[in-house]
């Protein structure tokens, strides 16, 4: 496996530069977990990291390489966003709309 320098910014990795694995297209991971053990034991704190591409002062803006910026909020919810879904998740029944008709 092939792998690539990356920088972090942010968080507890502020500063720090990681040999990263890249994959088939040589491209790293959109986001990079690292549990830290917690001192009086029981479930690790996990830092997250989303990629972002570092580009370049030219005309193109060409993207030069990749680092990882630290997401305090942690990882965003995944999964598809359905048009009919209401944001934060308070999902109603058809028969809601009919009660105040």
């Amino acid at each position: 496996m092939r792998s690539e320098e990356t920088a972090f910014v942010g968080g507890p990795m502020d500063g720090r530069v990681l040999p990263v694995l890249v994959g088939p297209t040589g491209r790293p991971p959109k986001y990079y977990e690292i549990p830290v053990p917690r001192p009086e034991g029981g479930e690790p704190i996990v830092h997250v990291y989303r990629l972002e591409a570092v580009t370049g002062g030219g005309r193109l803006a060409l993207p030069r390489g990749w680092r990882y910026v630290h997401l305090p909020e942690g990882r965003p919810r995944s999964g598809p966003k359905w048009p009919w879904r209401r944001p934060g998740g308070a999902g109603g029944t058809r028969g809601d709309a009919q009660e105040g008709a």
